[in-house]
């Protein structure tokens, strides 16, 4: 039976971590709050989970879960590498609200859709997530909806949708941005926007000195985690080549396989991002689950 968890009450806010985090090692299913929309996760790194969460909104394995993490070195682990342009924006909106579709490490044993070697990942700036992520390490994260739905803006909503194929609804009031994450692939030689959200292509061009966009000849990428090409409709926590974010939660361990021994422990941001001060884009400690790569 699912519960729910008030989490703007300390006591509750503590059970229902805790209790997430359970669930998670177990290969259920969570709903968590993200700076943008609420989302629902998995663990990465178990596949009956992650086909669990698709079956749940109603997708096909052709639109891959995008991948929350809690810092930037967990992110790191799961890519092969951010490029130039990927480590610039990481360095100016990260925790926040941009996915970057990258290539994936191929040493991972993960199995998150037909993502075609890619993965949609971001690291939300959302204290409850971020601590979440902290102990249950890499996270396959959607919008927590039904495919075609409005994402939920509250752990309420999402219930109405989702029902009793969670496990787990941290309920943290209403989410903090109704638009989703944006998205931009970095697996071309020049960064492509896939999909213009909560950051503004003006302030991704700023950063990035070129980017193209749908002005620009069309990509193969087109959708929303990873949600390449989806991805640019509906939201996160990443989609790989075709996604939606949690989630942005859509703002799907380590997500390099993380060790989910060790008991949870309030903490930081993801990604596919809400730990102690998600503002900043410090690494968690080397020795924390979501760093600890699994191969």
């Amino acid at each position: 039976m699912s519960r729910r968890y008030d989490c703007s009450d300390p006591m509750e806010r503590t059970r229902g971590i805790a209790e997430a985090v359970s669930a998670v090692r177990r290969g259920e299913l969570v709903v968590l709050p993200t700076d943008t929309v609420y989302g629902i996760g998995a663990d990465a790194f178990t596949p009956a989970a992650v086909n669990a969460l698709l079956e749940a909104k109603g997708r096909g394995r052709d639109m891959p879960s995008p991948v929350l993490v809690g810092s930037v070195r967990a992110a790191q682990a799961l890519v092969e590498d951010f490029g130039t342009y990927g480590q610039d924006l990481v360095d100016e909106f990260w925790p926040g609200a941009l996915t970057l579709v990258c290539r994936a490490n191929s040493t991972l044993a993960w199995d998150l859709g037909d993502s075609k070697g890619t993965v949609a990942i971001r690291m939300p700036l959302h204290q409850l997530t971020l601590e979440l992520l902290k102990e249950t390490g890499p996270l396959a994260v959607s919008s927590a909806n039904r495919s075609g739905a409005a994402p939920a803006r509250t752990a309420k909503d999402a219930e109405t949708q989702l029902g009793e194929s969670v496990e787990v609804y941290l309920d943290d009031g209403t989410s903090g941005e109704a638009d989703p994450s944006s998205i931009v692939d970095l697996t071309g030689a020049v960064p492509r926007l896939l999909r213009a959200g909560a950051i503004s292509e003006d302030r991704i061009r700023e950063v990035c000195g070129v980017l193209l966009s749908d002005e620009d000849e069309p990509t193969e990428h087109a959708e929303e985690p990873a949600e390449p090409a989806e991805a640019a409709k509906s939201e996160e926590p990443a989609e790989a080549a075709k996604s939606e974010e949690p989630a942005d939660t859509a703002e799907p361990v380590e997500i390099a396989q993380a060790e989910a021994a060790e008991p949870a422990a309030p903490a930081e941001p993801a990604g596919p991002v809400e730990t102690t001060e998600a503002t900043s884009g410090t690494d968690a400690p080397a020795t924390s689950a979501e760093e600890r790569p699994r191969q």
